[in-house]
């Protein structure tokens, strides 16, 4: 599960518009609704309803607490990440080089 599939869901979540969402996201409408789409299918089911308007299904509705938890820890994560980063006294040696490659291509 991509963590920016996590995050269009809630902003589509908030909005309830396809449109509004993809331009809060930064992304055309069709890469919204091609990452929800591939959420649902990862989630076994449909978030939204698409017609006549935008609404969150019930399975929506249920995710939506969890994915927002899993949103907010990758944000902690990240947040404490960086924080260790620049705090060379704490920092291993022997630091893997995947995992420090990887925090530098998340910022």
């Amino acid at each position: 599960m991509q963590v920016q599939r996590i995050r269009y869901f809630l902003v589509l979540f908030e909005e309830l518009n396809f449109t509004r969402a993809a331009q809060r996201c930064g992304v055309s409408q069709p890469s919204l609704t091609g990452c929800i789409r591939r959420l649902e299918a990862e989630l076994g089911g449909q978030l939204f309803t698409r017609k006549p308007r935008v609404s969150v299904t019930p399975l929506g509705r249920a995710m939506a607490p969890y994915l927002e938890r899993v949103a907010r820890d990758v944000d902690e994560t990240l947040r404490a990440a960086r924080s260790f980063g620049t705090d060379t006294s704490s920092r291993s040696e022997t630091q893997n080089p995947r995992v420090a490659s990887a925090m530098r291509g998340s910022s």
